[in-house]
């Protein structure tokens, strides 16, 4: 809702400072000009995820789940965030970070701290989790429409390697950060 609402204020103020120019010069400078360049859509997708990882932390659902994988899984952050990363194959990482932000809260200091080891391999896990499947990522269901990949050849020939390279990324942070 802020985001909608400071584009608002900026199309107000961009319209008061540019309101002396002609129309051709002021369609350039102009919100509604920016506006018609970018794809709408995607933005629109976006800010819905958001508004609906949103609406599930306030009902308590990230908290649950939250529960349920710190109990499933010993409360062990890298099997968690390894979790996160694999269900990032089917869910975009998007709204999967968005969601851990509202399941596990920032801490001052500790491995939940900003900055701390739970966010850093989250951004790991859920960045490249996603190349196990194509459907993992926005761009990845774009190269299917663009390139004529089906997802049974990726699922064939390419997301074992995605998830060989995933794991092992996987590992080498935990020997490197872990001990």
């Amino acid at each position: 809702m802020g985001m909608m609402l400071s584009l608002g204020v900026l199309w107000v103020v961009t319209e008061i400072m540019h309101g002396s120019k002609n129309k051709e010069e002021r369609r350039s400078v102009s919100v509604i000009g920016v506006l018609q360049k970018i794809d709408t859509a995607s933005v629109l997708f976006f800010l819905g995820i958001l508004l609906a990882v949103g609406a599930l932390q306030v009902v308590g659902h990230l908290h649950t789940t939250a529960e349920f994988l710190d109990h499933a899984l010993n409360k062990n952050i890298y099997t968690i965030n390894m979790s996160i990363g694999l269900l990032s194959a089917i869910v975009d990482n998007v709204p999967l970070v968005a969601a851990a932000q509202g399941m596990y809260e920032i801490a001052p200091e500790g491995l939940f701290a900003a900055g701390g080891s739970f966010w850093e391999f989250l951004a790991y896990c859920a960045g490249t989790g996603g190349s196990c499947l194509i459907i993992g990522s926005a761009a990845g269901v774009a190269v299917m429409g663009l390139e004529h990949i089906s997802f049974g050849w990726y699922l064939k020939k390419i997301a074992p390697l995605a998830l060989v390279g995933y794991i092992g990324g996987a590992i080498t942070y935990i020997l490197m950060f872990a001990f």
